[in-house]
């Protein structure tokens, strides 16, 4: 792990030398973890400690290499090198396996996708430029890109539902939706979100929107919601399906510039019923210099798309240009909160 500061520094700044240079070697790691997550090295050791030579020969990869890499992430807990030499799975590297309950592996490849990859390279680009460099990389739009390449949208978006699938159920319970009526999950992507809201209310059904080829990959299939749902192909910048009691937004507005979100929040707002609610789900970056996952998220953002992380007064300010009002913020226990909206 990096040095830690902590107290006074020496005279000569040479702790802090020592980790700021461990700071700049951080990128190593997460390209380490996609070429383990790429390979399925996880999956490999499920059954329990085998030899670098063993593990190279079943991936089809370089023995030395890879002892390297496992070397790498042995130190961020993610493998643990034995006494013999052999190298095991630990808690964390267990997330890692494509079968685990709440598997991270299509997150991590979503978030080290040289679609992200690239742009996060290029921050200075970004700050004299003003906004996103995937353009002068890719030649389009991320968005572009993504419609255009089916691998890339696959990876997008099981990395998408896999990232929300380890905080959907303490989101869903943070939130007391309605006993009934109709909640619109809009820009849904595949429905792990809405299926764990009408698993907790049964009296509840569900409205799934996102583009055609999205909802085709829905896992809304589950018998104990059957009859509860429809899908709903169609571009949410256009218009949204109505007569909703709450619309959702998660993780979505992020991706995009003021002005297409307050487009999207109007779109909502039109199509709700009286006395209906918006609620907006994503990260809401908080004061001061704590870590916060979001603060890492936004950079990749700030290069990649048009959008941003955003603070509790940028979200008043969305929609209040959008007719609505802010009523309330609800921590769930998550990287993301509920910013709940209402009619003024």
């Amino acid at each position: 792990m990096p040095t830690e500061i902590s107290g006074e520094l020496p005279a000569d700044g040479r702790e802090a030398t020592r980790y700021l240079i461990d700071e700049a070697l951080g990128y190593v790691y997460p390209g380490a973890l996609r070429a383990a997550a790429s390979l399925g090295v996880a999956d490999l050791l499920a059954g329990g400690p085998l030899t670098v030579a063993e593990l190279a020969g079943r991936a089809g990869v370089h023995e030395a290499g890879l002892r390297r890499v496992l070397r790498v992430l042995a130190t961020r807990g993610v493998f643990e090198e034995l006494a013999d030499g052999r190298f095991a799975l630990t808690p964390v590297g267990q997330a890692l396996r494509s079968d685990a309950p709440v598997s991270a592996r299509p997150a991590v490849l979503m978030l080290t996708d040289t679609t992200l990859w690239r742009p996060a390279g290029e921050v200075e680009l970004s700050l004299r430029r003003g906004g996103s460099v995937f353009e002068d990389l890719f030649g389009m739009s991320f968005f572009d890109y993504v419609a255009g390449n089916p691998q890339t949208a696959a990876t997008f978006h099981t990395g998408m539902a896999a990232f929300s699938d380890q905080e959907n159920e303490l989101v869903a319970a943070a939130y007391d939706f309605p006993a009934s009526g109709v909640v619109a999950d809009v820009g849904g992507g595949h429905g792990g979100f809405l299926l764990e809201v009408l698993r907790r209310r049964p009296g509840l059904d569900g409205v799934l929107m996102d583009e055609e080829h999205v909802v085709a990959g829905h896992r809304l299939g589950a018998e104990d919601v059957k009859g509860r749902w429809r899908a709903v192909p169609g571009d949410f910048f256009r218009e949204v399906p109505a007569g909703a009691d709450v619309y959702v937004i998660k993780r979505v507005l992020h991706d995009w510039d003021d002005e297409s979100c307050v487009t999207i929040l109007r779109n909502c707002r039109r199509a709700m019923v009286p006395g209906g609610r918006v609620l907006v789900i994503d990260a809401v970056v908080p004061p001061g210099n704590e870590p916060h996952q979001a603060k890492a998220v936004d950079m990749i953002l700030m290069t990649a798309v048009p959008g941003r992380e955003r603070t509790e007064a940028e979200f008043a300010g969305l929609l209040a240009a959008a007719g609505l009002r802010m009523s309330r913020v609800v921590p769930t226990g998550t990287v993301v909160s509920i910013v709940e909206a209402v009619e003024p």
